[in-house]
């Protein structure tokens, strides 16, 4: 059965930890969701791999639906909230994060419980992913010819 063409229905842009089996989540086949994995579920648009994996996705394998999916208790959202020097190529990765921190300071700054602001910067990272998703020469030329009479 995985021998078969390659049609996946969903490109899914999720974390890295291994708690979360995109297709078992799904409850799909193996093989009906074209997986890409990083830290923290993020779209990067400096991230070869994941633009290599995103143009793919949508220019050859005319995968129709894209999931980005990010999860309580990400370790990555974590570590983007301390004051720590996680080092290269690390650090540079959690910068991401914090810059989505940065446009939404007021309001997380306004929630006192430390793991309700954990949890909001989540929501808020997947939301920022999506933007930064629908912002890519990828999905805009994908758009483009969905949408043009």
């Amino acid at each position: 059965k995985l021998g078969a063409v390659h049609k996946p229905k969903y490109l899914w842009i999720g974390c890295a930890d291994a708690r979360v089996p995109a297709n078992e989540i799904m409850g799909e086949e193996p093989g009906s969701v074209f997986v890409l994995r990083n830290v923290a579920n993020m779209v990067v648009n400096t991230d070869f791999n994941l633009m290599s994996a995103l143009q793919y996705a949508m220019d050859v394998l005319k995968i129709p639906h894209i999931i980005v999916c990010g999860h309580y208790d990400c370790g990555g959202v974590r570590a983007s909230m301390t004051n720590n020097d996680h080092v290269a190529p690390l650090e540079n990765w959690l910068r991401n994060i914090r810059d989505v921190y940065r446009l939404h300071q007021a309001e997380l700054d306004s929630i006192s419980d430390p793991e309700k602001r954990h949890r909001r910067l989540v929501e808020l990272n997947v939301i920022e992913q999506c933007i930064n998703l629908y912002k890519t020469g990828s999905v805009q030329r994908r758009f483009m010819e969905e949408t043009s009479p």
